[in-house]
């Protein structure tokens, strides 16, 4: 019997636009379609080869000349925390990341808010909509859940499973794959910088793929030169992957 067309992915190439990253350069990205019965493994073979996941979109950079957008995963087994990811895990001590359906929320969609007008308020995100948001959350053919950070509940005072309640601190929209969690977006409460909210999402996926003995913690692209992308380095063991293949990092470059 021959493949159904549908079985077989088709790629794509975007249009040059000004690249996020690094100014006055362009930039390209080749992508496909995540839908189907076979949107899970097709996403776990692309993950692997370096796509990233938007909404049912599989993407990765293909720009003319350029090879600075480097994908990076963290080596789950092989990390310890240092003395500052100790002081940021002492921190948060108190908040519990429980994993959620994704299904959007009035609450989320405010927090998100707050945090890209903070932290990214001359971004293509700013105008996203609360429908716009809906869709980044709901539109996933692969196994997606949100994890939503908010306070334990004290010791003994609900029984069974650890539990959360009350105010929602960071979202981190993760999909699992076979081989470890993927990041696809997280945002965080901007006004409580001693908390370090944004490592200690990372640091709890680190731990929560660990307990699930999964081997990486994927962080989407490390871009050399770019400020915003230098907090990924923090993070070693990793591997990054270049046109050989997955290369272990021991300390940061």
């Amino acid at each position: 019997m021959s493949e159904h067309p549908r079985d077989t992915p088709q790629f794509y190439l975007t249009a040059p636009s000004p690249c996020p990253y690094l100014p006055g350069r362009e930039e390209r990205k080749v992508f496909t379609h995540l839908v189907g019965e076979k949107a899970r493994a097709l996403n776990d073979v692309l993950s692997e080869g370096g796509f990233r996941r938007s909404q049912s979109i599989a993407y990765r950079p293909a720009c003319e000349g350029c090879k600075a957008c480097i994908s990076v995963r963290i080596c789950v087994d092989d990390f310890r925390e240092g003395r500052s990811f100790r002081r940021v895990l002492s921190a948060n001590a108190d908040l519990l990341g429980s994993f959620r359906p994704p299904t959007p929320t009035s609450e989320q969609y405010a927090l998100f808010q707050s945090y890209i007008s903070s932290r990214h308020g001359s971004g293509g995100m700013v105008d996203m909509s609360a429908l716009d948001y809906a869709m980044m959350v709901e539109d996933t053919h692969v196994k997606t859940y949100l994890v939503e950070y908010r306070k334990r509940v004290p010791p003994g005072a609900e029984p069974g499973q650890l539990r959360a309640r009350g105010d929602l601190f960071a979202v981190a929209l993760t999909d699992i794959l076979s081989d470890g969690l993927s990041m696809v977006y997280s945002f965080f409460n901007p006004n409580i910088p001693h908390r370090s909210l944004g490592t200690h999402i990372i640091l709890d996926h680190i731990a929560k793929a660990r307990s699930m003995q999964l081997p990486y913690v994927y962080l989407g692209y490390w871009v050399k030169g770019s400020r915003k992308m230098d907090y990924k380095q923090r993070f070693m063991p990793q591997e990054r992957l270049s046109p050989q293949g997955w290369e272990r990092v021991d300390s940061a470059s």
